[in-house]
């Protein structure tokens, strides 16, 4: 035992109330909490450089429109996104979640680490770790599902460890508890819900006798219900969301090209050593408690690989695979100097690659390896761009945005601008929103929109200008011809129009 270790336990004794703590290394608080703030410190310095996201946009406007479910995400990202944008400082209070769901994750793996035994030096090392993987600090550029689903899975894996260390119901039910939370956020934990079941089928069936796992399960399903039921009553428009994406990407073939973008990019080339010690560590003697966890991982890799879900879903198990690398280096003495090298390579490759450091026509260039950031850049300008089209036009001129990126900044950024319309669409959720009474008689259509497709609804199709970003530079809107175009004398009311103007993608 180290220095370290003899002062993290005299300042950290584990309470004498809490049984589940017993057997557990102290937690290397302090060490832990600087590596946290110098995370949040970098987030912080560059969380509002451009601007909003338009999925941020997005889940503001589904929480404005309450409902237990929508088309591509279950309610709990869009009612948080809905109460930070009510608060002031526009789109800071959604990074603020965003910023504080990565510390989380931090934290957490550091907790984890902790769970398979591990003392100050692999608990930092875990920690250090998701605090420099590219793909947990992409996630936390902007507030959404992705970074809460990462800081879900993460929190169900260190209480799955503590329930099966501790064997308590309480520790089973919390580990429930956050499950169904999680499931409220994005769907595709129940993919590693899947893969613990497995996990424990395989290596720790003895726990299965007892009555805390199955209440576990119990618990997290009924919380999730509500979800459930709304996606039964919309003809499982979740399930019809997933094919959608997973058809956009070639299927299983196109998700099983992008294991590479995996190993190499999202967990951060200098880090593959650390989740491959991770591997050794959970298959050795010393890692057989634990190896629920690799079965957990490869189950999920090949679920997401076969319904063809994208590359990062199945991101978030690789904490448990740097809590357990952390465990295996943490009791190798040569060439520890390394990690944090390895460590201070990938944060930095991380910082550039996943956050908005770069000029704007650098980033630009990065579009092809992470497009995030520049989704972040222009909005403003596309609302003034907007704007100045509609101020001729009669006040009851709809706006109608072919993605919800372009409807969200319209409807949130448009009031500034002096643009107080109603602002329609049929993307994703917005096809439940509508349609709306009456005839389209005059619309002005906004973003990637084409002269033959709006023909098949109006009879004269008028563009009026393109929209832009200025130098020159491109996002996603204007990767390909995004406009904005006057179209009157309908083919039909909104009613009869609307099944072929709505589309999930």
């Amino acid at each position: 035992m180290t220095e370290g270790d003899r002062a993290d336990i005299a300042e950290n004794p584990v309470p004498p109330g809490r049984s589940e703590d017993r057997g557990r290394p102290p937690i290397a608080r302090r060490p832990v909490f600087v590596i946290a703030a110098v995370a949040a410190i970098v987030h912080l310095l560059v969380a509002t450089r451009f601007g909003w996201h338009r999925d941020e946009f997005y889940y503001v406007l589904c929480g404005r429109h309450p409902d237990w479910g929508y088309v591509d995400q279950p309610p709990l990202a869009p009612l948080l996104a809905r109460l930070a944008a009510e608060l002031p400082g526009g789109v800071l209070p959604l990074r603020l979640l965003a910023i504080a769901a990565q510390i989380g994750c931090v934290l957490l793996a550091s907790v984890l680490a902790a769970e398979f035994g591990g003392r100050r030096r692999a608990q930092t090392l875990a920690a250090a770790a998701v605090a420099a993987c590219p793909v947990f600090v992409a996630a936390s550029m902007l507030f959404g599902t992705t970074v809460l689903d990462q800081l879900s899975w993460v929190a169900v894996l260190v209480l799955t460890a503590r329930a099966l260390r501790s064997g308590t119901t309480r520790a089973w039910l919390t580990a429930g508890l956050v499950a169904g939370i999680g499931l409220q956020t994005k769907d595709t934990l129940a993919v590693l819900l899947i893969g613990i079941v497995v996990g424990l089928l395989a290596f720790r069936r003895d726990t299965l006798r007892g009555r805390g796992p199955w209440l576990a399960g119990v618990l997290a399903i009924l919380i999730a219900v509500p979800n459930i039921i709304w996606d039964a009553r919309h003809q499982w428009a979740n399930l019809h969301m997933a094919q959608a994406l997973a058809d956009q990407q070639g299927g299983p073939l196109g998700a099983l090209t992008q294991i590479p973008t995996l190993v190499l990019l999202l967990a951060g080339p200098p880090l593959i050593a650390l989740w491959y010690s991770g591997v050794r560590h959970l298959i050795s003697h010393d890692g057989r408690e634990h190896r629920w966890l690799l079965a957990a991982s490869v189950v999920v890799l090949l679920l997401f690989t076969v319904s063809g879900g994208k590359v990062y879903y199945a991101a978030p198990v690789l904490a448990g695979l740097f809590a357990a690398g952390a465990v295996r280096v943490e009791g190798l003495a040569p060439k520890r100097w390394r990690w944090p090298l390895a460590v201070a390579v990938s944060a930095l490759l991380a910082i550039v690659i996943g956050l908005p450091v770069l000029p704007p026509r650098a980033e630009t260039a990065l579009r092809p390896v992470d497009p995030q950031a520049m989704e972040t850049y222009g909005w403003p300008g596309f609302v003034d761009q907007i704007a100045r089209a509609a101020a001729p036009l009669p006040a009851e001129v709809p706006i109608f945005a072919s993605n919800y990126g372009e409807a969200g900044a319209v409807s949130i950024l448009g009031p500034a601008a002096g643009l107080h319309r109603t602002v329609l669409s049929g993307h994703n959720n917005y096809l439940l929103w509508g349609p709306p009474p009456g005839t389209p008689d005059t619309v002005l259509c906004v973003g990637q929109w084409n002269t033959t497709y709006l023909h098949r609804f109006w009879s004269q199709v008028i563009e009026i200008a393109p929209l832009t970003l200025p130098d020159g530079l491109t996002d996603q809107e204007t990767a390909q011809h995004a406009a904005i175009y006057l179209c009157t004398q309908p083919l039909g009311t909104w009613a009869q129009l609307w099944p072929g103007l709505r589309h999930l993608d």
